[in-house]
């Protein structure tokens, strides 16, 4: 069996290729040399170990050895995971969507030896098809080109180097901060309305993404504004998504997206960063409404989590494949969704009649399959599963009670699940990375303080310390990315920075353990060294002086992730409230004021930062509670605390001693907060100037409302 270059890599998307016939490098000095040596071009090949089409490509062209040979002797071929190395994946998509319009993964990028881009794509078939050229042919015609053309290639390339180089730019305007006010918050809300798909929920048309951050934002709008719109946008859009088959109806959490209108065909891969912002999300709108349909999707997602993508030390794997075998003797045939859909004659032996019936009325099972627009035939003669009818309707359907219907349908998805997990499952990507694990430990900490479960709570504890002990690296105060199998690497970006924080001060005010929140500082203060640019503002994603990276780019759009200068922009915020410090808050202005350009001519492309101008728009308050931690009456007042959406605030405790005199030296008012008769006590300030102390969750629920 052939081995290349990447054998020895703990990337599972690396080690994936690590038998193809191609001679893969990793990223590298390598490489890199070898290209120089030879007068090669590269062949940069970007993608991920749950990327379907990444599968396909393999399959179809890194596989074969007549491709193989074409690659192996004219080109330099290098693999690299996207997940791994976000800031190389964002230098070269750039590139790739100025020049084609679109991007996505597999991502197929030829470069000079120097690095510098100069054709691109995504994927490539391996004949003529779909409307585009066969790969053999595509590599054929670079690599003669580059034998007739190089001198113009590589002045075409530095060309467009230099046009990212201007492209991706980020410069304050003249006034900055002052331009973001509440017309500019509006501007976005307005633009998400007009998208609002008020049938189905969701923005926009096919494929529909969950897209978070857009979430985020318009919870906080309504917070402030008290608009109903806001709010049912975000309602509407978590109920359908929780129908649809894009929500797994027996394992509980979130496929990636929906490839129709109605959230019913998923592409089935989970990843971890949707399955952390989407439990907030569905948190949140509990908080809102105290409606028990949102609480019971964001359990399921934390229980699918716990039961399938945890490290026994504590950690969050990254993702599950779409694609899995449908036949255990035949392991390499895979297909899409397998693991996942049902004809109706399995789920008739697995489940007794009368119940069959019901369970096909409520998840809209039918006999000859439920996907009628099935291209490739992966679905044919099997069912998705989606919430067709209500339980209510199903009962009211059969003539019986809701209560047995519910019971019955609860016996048929446990034996359904039970059954599900005899299957050969997805491959699963099991490398932790400080940036999602951030996103999932924030959604438990709030899980276990807005549900009352103490299972979630110790989860998102168990985490943040895994990554405290692993990817940190205290005498240095450099933060790490990825761990696999004992090894921790790569150093950290900033959105690993940005979220491990914000997760830390998440985990604060919701357990309340000071090197929880110092460490949080800590890190901010490292990612204001490491990525800051002082001169014009916001956070360059990669650190400086790094050679093999032809540009540094201030990450500006909040995608499937929240960018790394949002997050960042909210993390200095909430910092600058906790201790007072103005050198946190002209860190976030000067933020905003690189961004206020584009916040103000696009801003749906940056909803997570809308979200963060909300917290200063909306009178951020200071809660500070003066009590036993573990206490009864403590207790009493945090679950008055998060039973309520209070977005614009921080919550800090005055436990001890030591407590009361660190939080003082910040916030000097702090020194005289005590209890009130002898009972743990919240203060509620704005800017500092508190209210009277209440010591009842009654009054503190009064006192926090909008």
């Amino acid at each position: 069996m052939h081995t290349n270059q990447l054998a020895n890599q703990k990337s599972p998307y690396l080690l994936q290729h690590a038998h193809n016939p191609v001679d893969w490098y990793p990223w590298g000095p390598a490489a890199f040399e070898k290209a120089h040596r030879e007068n090669k071009p590269i062949f940069l090949s970007i993608g991920y170990s749950t990327c379907h089409w990444c599968h396909v490509m393999e399959r179809e062209s890194f596989e074969n050895q007549q491709t193989a040979d074409i690659l192996n002797r004219e080109f330099v071929a290098i693999k690299v995971d996207r997940e791994e190395r976000p800031d190389i994946d964002r230098i070269y998509m750039t590139f790739v969507q100025a020049t084609t319009g679109s991007g996505g993964w597999p991502m197929s990028v030829w470069l000079t030896p120097d690095l510098q881009p100069f054709f691109g794509g995504t994927y490539f078939p391996p004949v003529n098809r779909f409307g585009q050229p066969g790969f053999p042919a595509v590599l054929t015609q670079i690599a003669s080109a580059w034998r007739t053309q190089q001198p113009q290639i590589v002045e075409s390339a530095r060309d467009a180097v230099e046009h990212l180089r201007k492209q991706v730019s980020v410069e304050p305007t003249h006034t900055g901060w002052a331009d973001i006010d509440a017309a500019t918050i509006d501007t976005g809300f307005f633009a998400f309305r007009r998208t609002f798909d008020s049938h189905l929920g969701g923005f926009g048309g096919a494929p529909k993404f969950p897209r978070p951050s857009v979430l985020n934002f318009l919870l906080r709008y309504h917070a402030r504004t008290k608009s109903e719109d806001a709010l049912e946008m975000v309602l509407k859009t978590l109920r359908e998504m929780a129908k649809g088959g894009m929500h797994d109806q027996l394992g509980g959490g979130f496929h990636r997206y929906s490839v129709d209108e109605r959230w019913f065909v998923p592409h089935f891969e989970k990843m971890l960063y949707d399955q952390g912002q989407l439990a907030i999300a569905y948190l949140e709108a509990f908080q809102i409404t105290h409606d028990e349909q949102y609480a019971a999707v964001a359990r399921r997602i934390f229980d699918y989590v716990l039961r399938d993508m945890t490290d026994a030390g504590g950690a969050f794997y990254s993702a599950e494949d779409a694609d899995s075998a449908a036949d255990p003797s035949q392991p390499t045939v895979k297909g899409e969704g397998a693991f996942y859909i049902w004809s109706a004659e399995e789920i008739r032996a697995l489940v007794e009649a009368p119940a069959t019936d019901w369970f096909f009325h409520r998840y809209g099972v039918i006999e000859a399959g439920n996907v009628s627009n099935d291209p490739h035939g992966e679905f044919t003669g099997r069912n998705i599963l989606y919430q067709a009818n209500e339980i209510e309707d199903t009962a009211l359907h059969f003539d019986r009670s809701v209560d047995e219907i519910r019971a019955a349908l609860g016996r048929a998805e446990e034996t359904l699940l039970a059954a599900r997990e005899k299957r050969p499952r997805p491959h699963l990507d099991d490398k932790v990375l400080t940036s999602w694990n951030g996103l999932m430990i924030s959604a438990f900490a709030k899980g276990g303080a807005v549900l009352d479960d103490p299972r979630y709570a110790e989860a998102a504890r168990r985490a943040a310390e895994f990554l405290i002990d692993r990817m940190y690296q205290p005498e240095s105060g450099i933060l790490l990315r990825r761990y696999r199998e004992g090894d921790a690497a790569i150093p950290g970006f900033l959105d690993d920075y940005a979220l491990f924080a914000q997760a830390l001060l998440d985990l604060y005010e919701t357990q309340f353990d000071r090197r929880h929140l110092d460490l949080a500082l800590r890190l901010t203060e490292k990612q204001r060294e490491l990525f800051e640019d002082t001169a014009q503002g916001a956070f360059f994603s990669s650190q400086e002086g790094d050679s093999e990276l032809v540009l540094r780019v201030k990450e500006d759009y909040d995608g499937a992730e929240p960018s790394g200068n949002s997050v960042a922009l909210g993390n200095l915020l909430r910092l600058a409230q906790s201790t007072d410090r103005e050198d946190l808050r002209a860190s976030a202005e000067r933020l905003l004021a690189a961004f206020a350009a584009r916040l103000t001519a696009a801003p749906v492309a940056l909803p997570q930062m809308l979200a963060a101008c909300e917290f200063r728009l909306g009178q951020p308050r200071q809660i500070i509670l003066v009590g036993d931690r573990d206490a009864a009456d403590t207790k009493a007042l945090l679950r008055a605390l998060h039973a309520r959406f209070v977005p614009h605030r921080i919550v800090l405790l005055v436990d001890s001693p030591e407590a009361r005199a660190a939080l003082s030296a910040a916030i000097p008012a702090i020194a005289a907060m005590d209890k009130v008769d002898g009972h743990a006590s919240a203060y509620v300030c704005r800017d500092y100037t508190c209210q009277l102390p209440v010591n009842t969750a009654e009054r503190l629920d009064e006192l926090i409302q909008y």
